[in-house]
């Protein structure tokens, strides 16, 4: 049954191809908001504005662990999607053994580090005593699911890779159905706190992945045997030469966020939990750029492993098309709904409220206003690794980091503490402008390469 949801790239309008593939993608990242949102309003309105503060203080740490092992199993895709739009099935299977093994060695690595350094981090980013605990509690169980986490990214990941965006859909309905129920189990009924919201999350994600699992073993080209699982031949040095990139680049960003969150610290309890309210509201502003990346990538990988690059110039400009147009759609109802929403992660006395408020809803406005530039930055990003080139965007991640520690240390000292706002805006758009010149760049260079 899972092998009719596989999908061929390579012929088609491609328009239509990156739009439908995208579309799953889009819902199933709708329910992995759901469930984060529904942490956020259970821990924010159950446990109060201290324990809505604690889960900002965690979030670089913990999404810097994610974008880890995200970097890696997208990195792996590319090559998963190249196999598969040439049509070699059996390289295909020992792309995917072998980045299994990668990828629990990578797990086992990442759970020791984050355990080690979790506190050490969370001091040297001046966190307030009084949501430390909290927030080294949350991490701790965070880190200690971190193979439950690379599981799931690399059977998603896999199954993206061959055309097939419906499976991890139903799998993160699934996992957002589990979390939620869990959320309320949990916190409001156990009253097991931060830790709880933290414990339901796994457990969801250790569903989802048993779900990605199960379908995957339906597929009939993926009929592996052990020597598939073996690391040799150079193999396992090209997968991480693709992966490692993308890891590096997504931790890079992630200390820039630290960075960020550094500043934050310490302009008071207030100020943390509104920055926290808006920044759980931006996995929902980049919900359908990260799909179309996924698309991209898929998209580009499969016409790159055919070997038609006119498809992927066609399908980069109906690409950048509905990235824009989607933006400024997400944008239209955040500004006008924006407010309401930010309203249901807040608690505390009126005064508290108003001002949380406040602080949460001026940075969506101006996260808002700039989304486009995040949109082009999804979508050109994913089809240079699409096309296999993962050094490129691993610089522009670089650029990231620099335009957003530097915009934190320095534009608050010029415009106060409302100019750590735009440090965001400010790495979205050094990024962009690397990504876009690159794009050209890689195109011209991989068609020569195909043409000769």
């Amino acid at each position: 049954m899972a092998t009719s949801r596989i999908k061929n790239m390579t012929e088609g309008r491609p328009a239509s191809l990156i739009f439908t593939f995208a579309l799953p993608l889009m819902a199933g990242n709708v329910f992995q908001q759901l469930y984060t949102v529904i942490d956020t309003m259970v821990v924010g309105k159950a446990l109060g504005v201290n324990a809505l503060a604690a889960l900002g203080a965690a979030d670089w740490l913990n999404w810097m662990m994610l974008g880890i092992i995200q970097g890696f199993t997208q990195g792996f895709a590319i090559l998963m999607a190249q196999k598969f739009g040439a049509g070699k099935h059996g390289e295909l299977r020992r792309v995917i053994g072998n980045s299994a093994v990668l990828s629990l060695l990578s797990a086992l690595i990442l759970l020791g580090i984050g355990q080690l350094l979790a506190r050490p981090i969370l001091v040297l980013l001046q966190t307030p005593e009084e949501i430390l605990g909290n927030a080294l509690l949350y991490l701790r169980i965070m880190f200690w699911g971190i193979p439950i986490v690379m599981s799931y990214n690399l059977l998603a990941c896999v199954l993206r890779s061959l055309g097939d965006g419906q499976t991890p859909l139903h799998a993160m309905i699934v996992a957002a159905l589990t979390n939620i129920a869990l959320d309320l189990l949990f916190v409001l009924v156990f009253h097991l706190g931060i830790g709880g919201a933290a414990a339901a999350t796994l457990i969801a994600q250790l569903i989802s992945s048993l779900f990605c699992l199960y379908h995957i073993r339906k597929i009939q080209i993926l009929a592996f045997v052990r020597s598939d699982f073996a690391l040799r031949d150079g193999l396992p040095l090209r997968l991480l030469l693709l992966g490692f990139p993308m890891a590096f680049q997504n931790a890079i960003i992630a200390i820039g966020g630290m960075i960020v969150q550094f500043v934050v610290n310490g302009f008071g309890v207030l100020f943390i939990a509104g920055f926290t309210a808006t920044n759980k509201l931006y996995g929902i502003l980049e919900i359908a750029a990260t799909s179309y990346g996924y698309a991209m990538i898929t998209y580009v990988g499969q016409n790159l492993g055919a070997s038609k690059t006119d498809r992927i110039r066609k399908g980069m400009r109906s690409a950048v098309f509905i990235a824009l147009a989607t933006s400024v759609l997400i944008a239209v109802f955040m500004l006008l709904a924006g407010r309401m929403i930010l309203g249901c992660f807040i608690s505390g006395t009126p005064e508290e409220f108003e001002q949380t408020l406040k602080i949460a809803y001026f940075y969506l406005v101006i996260m808002s206003l700039f989304l486009p530039v995040l949109y082009i930055l999804h979508v050109t990003r994913s089809a240079i690794q699409g096309m296999g080139n993962t050094v490129l965007p691993m610089v522009s991640g670089v650029a990231e980091f620099v335009m957003r520690a530097a915009t934190a240390i320095l534009l608050p000292l010029a415009a106060g503490e409302t100019g750590i706002f735009f440090a965001e805006i400010m790495a979205w758009a050094g990024a962009t402008v690397i990504l876009v010149i690159s794009y050209f760049v890689v195109v011209k260079k991989t068609e020569r390469t195909l043409a000769g």
